[in-house]
């Protein structure tokens, strides 16, 4: 798992209640495209569940993160192991598939590697792009097998988990990374799935990408 672009900001723990009263709030456009058959063979609440995830992530981000914007979109992308090995290779440097990738809008080079560009200016009031959460569907299903864990939850925690990156939360040392699960736990019990971390006590490199 890893974020391509730096944010500095930050988010702390809040409350499940809070976190979704304020996803009411907001105007959130989420595209999701598929791009691996292999999705759509054994999971068919894959669009449901991204969506979820991803605007239970939204919630936690913190008030005036907004600024300037009347909403939030962005774009989830399920993918495949060659796809994901492509990104790697192009953006890190690692000629091998990872579970997945996050391609933060602040960088447009980057998010036209998996979406069209933007189309004009953003107008006041206009939704704030955030960028594209790339999953790969041999990699998480593996994992998940491996972990002990459904499909569904682990593809949850991974969709929370990229769009977390993409409000700009990080794990390049050990007290980030710590905010940020603690982050992601909160966030998956909000909408009904276990603790990831209680599972299994995975290898650094395979639990951060």
């Amino acid at each position: 798992m890893i974020r391509l672009e730096r944010n500095s900001r930050d988010v702390g723990r809040r409350g499940c209640a809070e976190m979704t009263a304020k996803a009411i709030d907001r105007r959130i456009a989420i595209d999701i495209s598929e791009r691996s058959a292999d999705w759509r063979a054994v999971l068919r609440r894959r669009r449901a569940i991204c969506n979820s995830a991803a605007r239970a992530a939204l919630a936690a981000a913190p008030f005036g993160w907004m600024a300037g914007s009347a909403g939030l979109e962005l774009c989830i992308v399920l993918g495949d192991d060659p796809l994901l090995r492509r990104l790697n290779r192009q953006w890190r440097g690692q000629d091998r598939p990872t579970n997945v990738l996050s391609f933060a809008a602040q960088d447009p080079a980057r998010i036209s590697a998996v979406a069209p560009p933007q189309r004009g200016a953003r107008r006041s009031g206009a939704l704030l792009p955030l960028g594209d959460v790339v999953l790969a569907f041999g990699t998480i299903a593996g994992e998940a097998a491996a972990q002990g864990k459904t499909l569904a939850d682990h593809l949850s925690h991974l969709v929370v988990h990229g769009v977390l990156h993409l409000l700009g939360l990080d794990h390049e040392d050990a007290a980030a990374a710590a905010r940020m699960e603690a982050l992601e736990i909160e966030v998956l019990a909000g909408i009904g799935v276990a603790n990831p971390y209680l599972a299994v006590v995975l290898p650094r490199q395979a639990r951060h990408g």
